[in-house]
């Protein structure tokens, strides 16, 4: 746990340890900036064994992902990354919130050479929680790059067969199972509209709804014509072999054969650790930021699954990472760019 010294201060603290918050990192270690990655080393995709769509690292598991990512910020001397903490709360600095914050490219150096901040600068104090000790730091910026919680239907047996047979995201993991018997489970109002994407890749698909009144007659007659077969009866379970999934077993004892499947999870932002600042935020509780990841307070920016939802792939929460962090460097020097 870091123990800055009193004018001591991040240029950025990144809350998020997954694609977008490391990728941040990265590009603000490049820019000389000084980082913290905060990472509760929880990711959502903990337990899928290949992530898919991520130009040159198709099939990579994510684990290794992020091993590869953090090994590369080794090579920045600015950047720290803190794991198996988490950041309880952030909170303005003491001071006129509206006073001038420097530029990077102004400031005076440290000891080592590199660009030194001082406490002055700060926006924030950012508090944060490991295993055993509490501290809190300062910073100029903060990234949230917290991702979502990810809730499953209360089916016992899910998470035996969750990220090896049954998946969430079809554009991470459809390809893997096309012209197979599908199943799709879920009990929220898009689940219509997730079986018709699901079926580009296969024509057996069944919508179970475990009991949810969530497809309307109109909905069904629109699937049934698409050869999609929707199953409204509670689930009982899932059957099948070491994360192999073989049948979803409903309540009154039948059984629908399926050689895999999707689950559309209950997805909420993590964003707790903001109540003390009243950022803007969506009817669903998502980050509302601008086209650049700017929030509604000044240097607090927003990126990958944490801002208004879009397509939950790695490669698209990496990319929102690096954008937020030039939108970030510019913001520092005073120059105001879209980007």
């Amino acid at each position: 746990m870091p123990e800055p010294a009193d004018d001591d201060v991040y240029d950025a603290v990144v809350v998020g340890g997954g694609p977008a918050g490391l990728s941040a990192a990265l590009n603000l270690g490049r820019a000389r900036a000084r980082i913290l990655v905060v990472d509760a080393d929880r990711p959502r995709n903990a337990a899928t064994l290949n992530s898919h769509g991520f130009l040159t690292r198709d099939g990579t598991p994510p684990h290794e992902l992020r091993r590869l990512a953090r090994t590369e910020l080794g090579a920045y001397p600015l950047v720290e990354v803190l794991v198996r903490t988490r950041v309880t709360a952030v909170t303005t600095a003491s001071g006129p919130r509206a006073a001038a914050i420097g530029g990077i490219s102004a400031r005076q150096t440290d000891r080592s050479g590199q660009p030194a901040t001082t406490a002055g600068d700060a926006r924030f104090v950012v508090a944060l929680e490991g295993r055993r000790s509490q501290a809190s730091v300062r910073a100029r910026s903060v990234i949230v790059a917290t991702g979502l919680r990810e809730t499953l239907p209360g089916i016992p047996s899910i998470r035996a067969f969750y990220g090896m047979s049954v998946f969430s995201c079809a554009a991470c993991d459809a390809w893997e199972l096309q012209d197979r018997r599908l199943g799709l489970i879920g009990e929220t109002s898009d689940l219509a509209d997730r079986a018709r994407l699901i079926a580009r890749w296969t024509d057996r698909l069944t919508v179970f709804t475990n009991g949810a009144d969530v497809v309307d007659a109109v909905e069904e007659a629109e699937l049934a014509a698409s050869g999609i077969a929707v199953e409204r009866r509670a689930i009982a379970d899932l059957e099948g072999d070491r994360g192999v999934v073989a049948a979803v077993r409903l309540a009154d004892g039948s059984r629908v054969p399926i050689d895999g499947g999707f689950v559309r999870p209950d997805w909420t932002p993590a964003l707790d650790f903001l109540d003390d600042l009243g950022v803007d935020l969506d009817p669903h509780g998502h980050l509302l930021v601008d086209r650049s990841g700017r929030t509604s307070i000044a240097g607090l920016y927003g990126a990958g699954d944490a801002v208004a939802p879009g397509p939950q792939q790695l490669i698209i929460a990496a990319g929102q990472g690096a954008r937020v962090a030039a939108v970030l460097v510019h913001d520092q020097i005073g120059v105001r760019t879209a980007h």
